[in-house]
C-alpha cells in the first residue's frame, strides 16, 4: 500500500498469534474488510486474536488499575507492532449468554425500557400503589414470583416417569419413585391398611387412587401389624405420595445417590404461580394498553411494535404525575412507546421480528444472537470505532442476509470500519476489500495469499476461496435420486407448526429450507426425532436450552413408514464436552488405542503401566501440578489474568515418569500435540486410530489438534466431529441422520469435503435430512421441503416441496428467488 494511503490503514507487523507465520499486512480503515480462507487457516487469529485483542488490550491501559481488575481482560497478541488501530468492538459467535434469565429483552435493553412504561404509565389495580421499575423484574427480589424466584420454571415430578409401567401392581414396584428396601415395603403395608388393593395392575385402579398415591400431601399414620419375616411387632406408619417423597429427598437428603435417583423422577415444568413469568402478582397485576408485561414479552416483536405504536404516535400527551394514575397517554408513556418502536423497527428490518422478548437468550442461534448485538450497535451511534464480526451471515437464510448486510453498510456509512470474518461468498463480494489466509489449515496455513480489492483475487492460483468466488470450483454433477419409500407425518403440532402434514423421502438426501423461524429445526431435531424414537424405543433426549421449563409435548395426528429405520442418528452443534479435559481424542474413542499402544510397549510392560496410566485425567500419570490441565493459572492483579504452561511439566500433562515411555521416539503427550493430518502419518499401522483419524480428515478436520480441548472448538466443528464419530463406526440397517446447519460457519472448499460423506451415507441405502441455508447444499439434495413463508407465527407450513428444480420454481417460496439463479449458474 502506497505511503499516502497507509495513513488511512491500519498497519501489522510480524503477527504470530496462533498458526499465524510472521505475517505483514495492510488494512483499510472506514471500509467493509473480508477475512477469508478455509476452516483453521488463521483468519480469526488476524481478527480476533491479533487486530481485536491489542484494541482491548490499549483500552485496558488506559483504564485505572482498580477498575481493570473488574474486567474480563484479554492478553497480548503475539505480534511485532500495530499502527492506525481505532477502538475495537467485537461481535462474535457465541451460543447464547450462559445465564438462563438472559432474554432478547436483556440483551437489547428494551426490558428497561418496558418496565420504566410499566412503572411510570401502567394502568394499576384499584386502591395499588405505585411499583417501582425493580418490581418488574424477576431477576431482583422486588420483582421475582416468590415460588420459583424469577425463574419462571419449577422442579416437579411427572406421571410418567414415577409409574413407567402401569401394567404392574404396586407390590410388583409399579411407583417407580418410591425407595426401595423396607422403605418400600413399610409403604405398601400402609397402601395396604389404607384398603387399596397392591396386588391389582396399576391401571385398574380407580383414577382417584392413583391420582392420590402420586400427588397427595396428606400423610396418613396407620398401624402396621406384624408381618412373618419383616416386623415382629405393630407399629404406626406414616404415608408419603410418590411426589411428596421425591420432593423430601431433594430437600432435605445428604446422600447423592439418593439425589440422583430422584431426579429422574423431576422435569422442569412451569411455574403454576406466575405462569412461567417469573414476576410477582402485583407486578402481573399491572397493565398496559390492556396487557400484562407477561403478556407483552411473550408477543412476538412484530406484535410489541402494533401494540405501542398508537401510543407513540399520540399528538399531544398528558403531564406525567408519580402516582399510580398517571395514565397511559402521559409524556413519559409516548416518550418511552417512541423509544420502543424505533428500537424494534431495526430488529424487524433485520427479519428478526418473529422473536419474543421473553424468550431467552440461550435458545437463540449465534445468527440470531449477533443480529440482536449488531441491532445494539446500530442504535449506540458510534463512530470512529473498528466492529469486527464472526461470520455475520452464519446459520441465516439469504433473505434474511440481505438486510443484515445492509445494516453493515449504514454503520460503515456512519464512519466506522467493519472487519467481518466471513465464508459466505455473496457476502464477499459486498466487500470492499479482502483479505485471505491459506492456503491451508494449520501449520499449511497462517500467510497472507492476497490483500486488496475482491476482483484482485481471481488472479491469486492457490486460493480456495478465489476459485469457488470466480466459479472455477464447481460442483460436482449428480442426477437427484429417486425416493425409496416415505415417512408420512400429519396433524403435527409444536411450537409455530400448527397441524401440519409433511411427507419426508426415504433413501435420498432432503434439505429443509425456509427463513430464520420458520420451523425448520423444531419439524427435523424434534418432530422427526422423537417420532424415529419412539418407534425405535429408545430413551427421550435429554431437553434442549430451548425446552427447559416447559412441557416436551410433540402431537402427531398419524405416522406411517417409521418402521423402514433401524437407527436413528443426530449430528447437532452441542459442545462435544464442556470442559478442557474433553478434546477431539477422548470423544472419538481414538485415545483408548493410543493409550492401549503405549501400555503395550516393552518399557512400559516391564514397569506395569495399564492403558489408564496414560489417561491425563487420573492420578497415576498425569502431573499433579496441574492435575493434568497442562496449565496453570496467573493472577497478574492490575494486568489481564493469563494461563501459563505447568511449570512442572511444561504443559505436557503427565508427570516425568510417564513420559520416559515412548513409541517411535515420541511421548503420548506428543501425540496429543500432533494434528490430526501428522498423526494420520504417526499412527498409520494402528488401525484403530487409523480409521478415525482417516475419516476426520475426509470432513476437513485435518488441521485439529488431538488434545485441543472441546471448548475451543466451534460448532461446526462440534457438529463434524460427531459426524465422524458415527461414520467410522460399522454400518448396518436404515439409519436416519438428522442434521442442524452443518454446513454453518464452513468455507465452501469444507463443505464440498462434507457434502461428499453425507452423499456416501445415502449411497449406503440411509436416509440423511438436515436443516440448512447454503444455497449450493440445497441445490445437490434429491428433495427439498421449504417451510414459510415467514418466521414465528407467519412460518410453519409447508410452502414447496419437490427436487431442487421444482422448488426453486415455486412462486409461494422465499427461497425459489435464490435458488433458481444458483441452479441456473451450476
Amino acid at each position: 500500500m502506497e505511503d499516502s494511503a497507509a495513513e488511512h490503514c491500519v498497519r501489522v507487523l510480524g503477527a504470530n498469534e496462533h498458526n499465524l507465520s510472521n505475517v505483514d499486512v495492510d488494512i483499510p480503515r472506514n471500509a467493509l474488510v473480508a477475512f477469508t480462507g478455509i476452516s483453521g487457516s488463521g483468519k480469526s487469529s488476524l481478527a480476533f486474536g491479533t487486530l481485536y485483542a491489542e484494541a482491548q488490550r490499549r483500552y485496558f491501559e488506559s483504564v485505572a488499575p482498580y477498575a481493570r481488575r473488574l474486567l474480563q481482560q484479554v492478553g497480548a497478541p503475539h505480534v511485532q507492532e500495530i499502527t492506525g488501530l481505532p477502538p475495537a468492538v467485537a461481535l462474535q459467535q457465541r451460543r447464547g449468554a450462559p445465564s438462563s434469565r438472559s432474554t432478547v429483552g436483556t440483551l437489547t435493553t428494551l426490558s428497561n425500557l418496558l418496565r420504566i412504561l410499566y412503572s411510570r404509565a401502567g394502568t394499576y389495580p384499584p386502591n395499588a400503589e405505585r411499583l417501582e421499575a425493580e418490581a418488574f423484574s424477576p431477576n431482583t427480589s422486588a420483582g421475582a414470583c416468590p415460588l420459583c424466584h424469577g425463574l419462571g420454571a419449577v422442579l416437579d415430578v411427572a406421571g410418567e416417569l414415577l409409574v413407567p409401567d402401569p401394567s404392574l401392581s404396586i407390590r410388583d414396584g409399579a411407583i417407580a419413585a418410591w425407595p426401595g428396601a423396607w422403605q418400600g415395603a413399610n409403604l405398601r403395608s400402609i397402601v395396604s391398611g389404607l384398603g387399596i388393593d397392591i396386588d391389582r395392575p396399576w391401571r385398574r385402579l380407580r383414577k382417584k387412587d392413583r391420582e392420590w398415591l402420586l400427588y397427595t400431601d396428606e400423610q396418613p399414620s396407620v398401624l402396621i401389624e406384624p408381618e412373618p419375616g419383616r416386623v415382629d411387632y405393630g407399629y404406626e406408619g406414616k404415608f408419603w405420595s410418590a411426589r411428596a417423597h421425591v420432593m423430601h429427598v431433594l430437600a432435605d437428603s445428604k446422600s447423592q445417590r439418593m439425589r440422583e435417583r430422584a431426579l429422574r423422577f423431576v422435569r422442569s415444568v412451569p411455574c403454576r404461580a406466575c405462569q412461567g413469568s417469573g414476576l410477582r402478582p402485583e407486578a402481573l397485576a399491572v397493565t398496559f394498553a390492556g396487557r400484562s408485561l407477561a403478556e407483552v414479552n411473550a408477543l412476538p416483536l412484530t406484535g410489541v411494535a402494533a401494540l405501542l405504536r398508537p401510543v407513540a404516535e399520540l399528538p399531544d400527551a398528558s403531564a406525567a404525575t408519580s402516582t399510580a394514575r398517571s395514565g397511559e397517554s402521559t409524556e413519559v408513556a409516548v416518550r418511552i412507546c417512541a423509544d420502543v418502536v424505533a428500537r424494534i423497527e431495526v430488529l424487524l428490518g433485520l427479519g428478526l421480528g418473529y422473536l419474543s422478548l421473553g424468550r431467552r437468550s440461550t435458545t437463540l442461534s449465534p445468527g440470531e444472537a449477533q443480529r440482536l448485538r449488531i441491532a445494539t450497535q446500530l442504535r449506540s451511534g458510534l463512530f470512529g470505532v473498528v466492529y469486527v464480526l464472526d461470520e455475520p451471515s452464519a446459520g441465516l437464510h439469504p433473505a434474511d442476509a440481505e438486510p443484515l448486510l445492509d445494516v453493515l453498510d449504514q454503520l460503515k456509512a456512519s464512519g466506522n470500519s467493519l472487519f467481518v470474518v466471513e465464508h459466505d461468498m455473496d457476502v464477499v463480494r459486498r466487500a470492499d476489500w479482502v483479505v485471505d489466509i491459506g492456503p491451508g489449515a494449520g501449520e499449511t496455513g497462517g500467510r497472507v495469499l492476497y490483500s486488496g480489492p475482491v476482483a484482485g483475487l481471481e488472479a491469486v492460483e492457490e486460493s480456495a476461496t478465489g476459485r469457488h468466488l470466480f466459479g472455477r470450483a464447481r460442483p460436482a454433477a449428480r442426477r437427484p435420486r429417486k425416493p425409496q419409500g416415505w415417512l408420512h407425518l400429519s396433524g403435527v403440532s409444536r411450537h409455530n407448526l400448527r397441524d401440519v402434514s409433511v411427507d419426508v423421502p426415504l433413501g435420498v438426501l432432503t434439505a429443509v429450507t425456509g427463513v430464520s423461524g420458520s420451523g425448520k429445526s423444531t419439524l427435523v431435531t424434534q418432530v422427526l426425532a422423537e417420532v424415529v424414537r419412539g418407534h425405535l424405543g429408545l430413551e427421550p433426549e435429554e431437553p434442549s436450552e430451548e425446552d427447559e421449563g416447559t412441557e416436551f409435548e410433540i402431537e402427531v395426528r398419524d405416522t406411517a413408514g417409521v418402521e423402514s429405520f433401524d437407527r436413528l442418528v443426530r449430528v447437532d452443534q452441542r459442545p462435544i464436552g464442556r470442559t478442557p479435559r474433553s478434546n477431539l481424542a477422548t470423544y472419538t474413542g481414538m485415545f483408548d488405542a493410543v493409550r492401549k499402544l503405549y501400555a503395550a510397549t516393552d518399557e512400559a510392560k516391564a514397569r506395569g503401566y495399564t492403558p489408564g496410566r496414560f489417561s491425563f485425567n487420573v492420578p497415576d500419570g498425569r502431573c499433579e501440578t496441574c492435575q493434568g490441565e497442562g496449565f496453570v493459572a496467573v493472577e497478574l492483579l492490575f494486568l489481564p489474568g493469563t494461563y501459563a504452561p505447568c511449570p512442572t511439566c511444561g504443559g505436557a500433562r503427565y508427570n516425568a515418569e510417564t513420559l520416559e515411555v515412548t513409541y517411535r521416539g515420541k511421548t503420548i503427550a506428543e501425540v496429543l500435540g500432533m494434528s490430526v493430518d501428522e498423526a494420520a502419518t504417526f499412527l498409520a499401522e494402528v488401525p484403530a486410530a487409523s480409521r478415525s483419524l482417516e475419516t476426520l480428515r475426509e470432513v476437513g478436520l485435518g488441521y485439529l489438534r488431538l488434545g485441543q480441548p472441546a471448548t475451543e472448538l466451534s460448532g461446526g466443528e462440534a457438529q463434524r466431529i460427531k459426524l465422524a464419530t458415527e461414520l467410522q463406526r460399522a454400518r448396518r440397517g436404515h439409519a436416519l441422520y438428522l442434521l442442524d446447519e452443518p454446513t454453518a460457519g464452513l468455507h465452501p472448499a469444507d463443505i464440498a469435503l462434507l457434502l461428499r460423506q453425507l452423499h456416501q451415507l445415502v449411497d449406503a441405502d440411509n436416509t440423511v435430512v438436515l436443516v440448512e441455508h447454503d444455497l449450493d447444499t440445497i441445490a445437490t439434495a434429491d428433495w427439498v421441503i421449504d417451510l414459510g413463508p415467514g418466521g414465528g407465527d407467519a412460518g410453519g407450513r409447508v410452502v414447496a416441496t419437490g427436487t431442487p428444480a421444482k422448488v426453486a420454481r415455486s412462486k409461494r417460496s422465499a427461497t425459489a428467488p435464490y435458488l433458481a439463479p444458483r441452479l441456473a449458474g451450476s
